[in-house]
């Protein structure tokens, strides 16, 4: 029987892993100066873009289940970032709604990308090559 299969340099999944791992490792130091962990700042990027998200909706875009969801959610509110309320359409929906001091918290956080690309050092077409990768192994692994 061959095992090459379960060598390590022939997973795809390894490298996946370990550049998340290290990328998100990265952005530690710059997150540490606005009091925001990785997963914290994704949520509040979704928020500066949608200023208000269903709770479910946030899961989903963040690949989060609901368990996970809400200790980052009720850090953030701690924090004065967010505020959580029962939809007034249907009371058993939790809206995320983002604060004036978690607009704000953009000014400090605007040069983060900028900062990451020096790091990750991928030219314009490389990013965005990698970025449809990822984003279709993401589409694939969720239907299956």
């Amino acid at each position: 029987m061959n095992f090459d299969c379960l060598k390590l340099e022939n997973q795809l999944c390894f490298p996946l892993y370990a550049a998340a791992k290290e990328v998100t490792r990265k952005y530690k130091p710059f997150l540490d100066k606005i009091d925001l962990t990785y997963t914290q700042y994704i949520a509040v990027m979704i928020l500066w873009d949608t200023e208000s998200i269903n709770v479910n909706e946030l899961g989903k875009r963040m690949y989060l289940d609901s368990c996970t969801l809400t200790p980052l959610l009720k850090k953030l509110e701690d924090k004065g970032y967010i505020t959580r309320e029962k939809s007034t359409k249907d009371e058993r929906n939790l809206v995320i709604k983002i604060t004036k001091k978690g607009l704000d918290l953009r000014k400090k956080a605007v040069n983060i990308p900028f900062e990451m690309s020096k790091c990750i050092n991928l030219d314009e077409k490389e990013a965005k090559e990698l970025y449809n990768i990822l984003y279709k192994i993401l589409g694939n692994v969720s239907r299956w």
